[in-house]
């Protein structure tokens, strides 16, 4: 896991640390009442985690300000769906001072109790289903809040390979940094990583041992465990929260983040210094990774010690979809010879990456298209929304089109996924023609007639993220 400090429980005040002379030049905390104030407060307790990473946090509760929660409500998604109180956004709103107010009473009082989190599930591309949590909105403006408080001091920890649902990180920049590990340097091997359900089995007491690392605050600590018990109602039923982060719930991504820290980067730091024979890279979006490997050896003895490494903390490997492969600069030659055909591919972050030649030099080139199941539900998707809005007003369902192709493009126009993207233009399109030729049998909708309306609505594939060398020179 790394090296960890033992908790302190001396001193008191802000942080716990045997630097007195830095406590008593460090400026007050707790005077923070003012959105600007909270802010710069924020900043300061950064300052003090990054300076020191073994300090200990023990008077945090009071950053959470009333300044603080309204604008985390101001934060938060204003259409999102209504929890098992009822409350919509817009409705919580209405009496906002007020409200904000008593929260702010109930919090620093420990009357505050988070409230069930609602559980509905939804389809996925393979026929399964996906649950997802739906908090109330004032427990969303709680944990709101709880992030930015503790993101002030796990940013000072996180390690440089891990992207996911981190500020100023992005799926994009987890896609270059592999693109640059399995193309400039000595990766032949790849591990495809995936953890079963790993959300769903995050152990509450590990995490709270894991957040004492860094916070002493006893009552901070209690608030994030009553959010992880709140509990879940499902089909109004009420069930205990024994493991796992509800997902779609402000805070799960960041305290998903703080488990796998310890359990996984620490650790991944430490074993390739100590254990590699040859280079070993790695890149994490979230509990999606994907590592690099110089030597098959190293990938099969990392494998087996991660498999173990993750049963301490009740995590496992999903041996389906787990595997390693060989891929790089030179596994097209090397199977070549050995006459074993192409190399596999793998999936990550919505691509499919495959080891793939230039035409002009013969050189290798890494090739990444729009994952083809993915591609086909999202198809399925728009196709069925636009025969359920079919008799909408053409203007209106092109503005909404137009969103959505633009959207799709923003993320999916990388280098070489041309072909993929202009697949996903012309469906669409065919599927507005079908959808509004259903509006009445008498239709004179032609496909010449739409071109024009094509051009105006749904916009063209053009490469949108360059490739990772190509930023960088720039």
């Amino acid at each position: 896991m790394g090296k960890t400090t033992k908790p302190n429980h001396s001193g008191a005040g802000g942080a716990k640390s045997s630097n007195d002379k830095e406590r008593r030049n460090t400026p007050d905390l707790t005077a923070t009442q003012s959105a600007e104030a909270g802010s710069s407060g924020l900043m300061r307790l950064h300052i003090k985690a990054k300076r020191n990473r073994s300090l200990r946090f023990n008077n945090l509760l009071h950053h959470i300000t009333e300044a603080l929660l309204i604008k985390a409500y101001n934060r938060l998604n204003r259409k999102s769906a209504k929890g098992v109180d009822g409350e919509s956004w817009v409705s919580y709103g209405k009496y906002l001072s007020k409200r904000i107010k008593a929260l702010h009473i109930r919090i620093h009082t420990q009357g505050y109790k988070p409230k069930p989190v609602l559980r509905i599930w939804l389809p996925k591309p393979d026929g399964s289903r996906r649950p997802i949590g739906i908090t109330s909105v004032e427990d969303k403006i709680v944990q709101q809040a709880l992030v930015w408080v503790l993101e002030t001091i796990y940013e000072a920890d996180f390690l440089g390979f891990s992207y996911g649902f981190r500020p100023n990180r992005n799926q994009h920049q987890a896609l270059n940094a592999a693109y640059i590990a399995i193309t400039q340097k000595k990766v032949s091997w790849i591990l495809d990583a995936d953890i079963r359900q790993f959300f769903d089995q995050i152990d509450h007491s590990w995490l709270i041992k894991f957040l004492q690392h860094r916070i002493a605050d006893k009552r901070l600590l209690q608030l994030i465990e009553q959010t992880l018990k709140a509990g879940v109602v499902e089909d109004n039923r009420y069930s205990k929260t024994v493991a796992g982060t509800p997902q779609g719930a402000v805070i799960s991504p960041l305290l998903a983040n703080i488990y796998l820290h310890y359990v996984l980067d620490l650790w991944v730091n430490q074993w390739r210094k100590r254990n590699a024979r040859g280079e070993c890279y790695i890149v994490r979006y979230a509990d999606d990774s994907v590592l690099g490997f110089q030597y098959r050896s190293d990938g099969l003895h990392f494998m087996s010690a991660l498999k173990e490494r993750l049963g301490k903390f009740g995590l496992s490997l999903n041996g389906e979809k787990t595997k390693l492969l060989e891929f790089g600069r030179f596994a097209v030659s090397n199977r070549k010879e050995r006459k074993q055909g192409k190399p596999d591919t793998f999936d990550f972050l919505g691509f499919t990456h495959i080891c793939s030649v230039r035409r002009s030099d013969g050189g290798f080139m890494l090739k990444r298209f729009t994952i083809a199941k993915k591609l086909r539900a999202k198809i399925k998707e728009v196709k069925q929304a636009l025969l359920n809005n079919r008799h909408r007003d053409v203007y209106e369902q092109g503005k909404w089109l137009k969103n959505v192709v633009q959207g799709h493009n923003n993320y999916f126009a990388v280098p070489g996924n041309l072909k993929a993207l202009n697949q996903f233009r012309r469906e669409i399109c065919r599927a507005w023609v079908r959808a509004l030729r259903k509006r009445s049998q008498k239709h004179c909708i032609t496909w010449k007639k739409m071109q024009k309306v094509f051009k105006l609505f749904i916009p063209s594939a053009n490469i949108l993220h360059p490739y990772p060398s190509m930023r960088q020179c720039v």
